[in-house]
C-alpha cells in the first residue's frame, strides 16, 4: 500500500490516453517498414512497453534488456551494466524507457544495441527529464515531459516499492 506522502503526478486516465496516441504515431511511422522489434528496458519500462504493444497495430516483436546503474538509490552510480541476448537482423528497433534522466544509462544501451546492427534505432520514453541531461539526447517519441524530480509508479519504483501503482507520484 502507497504511503500517505505520495504526491500524485501524472493520472491513470492521462497516461492511457498518451500511451495510445504514442501507439498511433509509432503504428504510422513504422509501417512500410520491416517487423519492428521492440526492446523493454527491465524492470521500470515493462507495464509502459504491455501497455504500448497493445496500443501498436502493426507486427512487432518484444525482447527484453536489463541495464542498471541506480541499485536501490536515488541518482545515478555513474557504473551501467547491461544484460540482454537479442539479434535485431537488420531489422527497425524501438528501444522503450520508462524515463531519461541524466541520459548515461540510455546512451550505453544505444551503444549496445547499435553495434547489433539494426535497420534503425528509435527511441520511445514515458518520462523525459532535459532538465537532468547530462548526455545530450533527445528521444524520438515522449510520453510526457517532467522537472528533475524523484518519481514513481506506473513501473518505476524506489527500492522496488511503488511499481504496481497505476498513476505516477513523487514520495516529495
Amino acid at each position: 500500500m502507497p504511503d500517505t506522502a505520495l504526491i500524485p503526478l501524472i493520472s491513470a486516465e492521462q497516461i492511457r490516453q498518451r500511451v495510445a496516441r504514442l501507439g498511433e504515431e509509432i503504428s504510422n511511422d513504422f509501417s512500410a517498414r520491416p517487423p519492428l522489434m521492440i526492446i523493454s528496458v527491465l524492470k521500470g519500462a515493462f507495464i509502459f512497453t504491455a501497455d504500448l504493444i497493445r496500443a501498436i497495430t502493426i507486427p512487432c516483436t518484444v525482447e527484453f534488456i536489463r541495464a542498471s546503474s541506480y541499485g536501490n538509490r536515488r541518482t545515478s552510480s555513474g557504473s551501467v551494466s547491461i544484460d540482454g541476448s537479442f539479434d535485431p537482423g537488420g531489422r527497425p528497433v524501438l528501444l522503450v524507457e520508462d524515463i531519461i534522466d541524466t541520459g548515461l544509462t540510455l546512451t550505453h544501451i544505444i551503444e549496445h544495441i547499435t553495434a547489433l546492427g539494426p535497420l534503425s534505432l528509435s527511441v520511445c520514453t514515458l518520462l523525459d527529464k532535459p532538465s537532468a541531461r547530462q548526455h545530450p539526447f533527445t528521444p524520438d517519441y515522449t510520453g510526457f515531459r517532467i522537472d528533475n524530480i524523484f518519481v514513481v509508479g506506473y513501473g518505476l519504483d524506489e527500492a522496488e516499492r511503488y511499481r504496481e501503482l497505476p498513476f505516477i507520484g513523487t514520495t516529495a
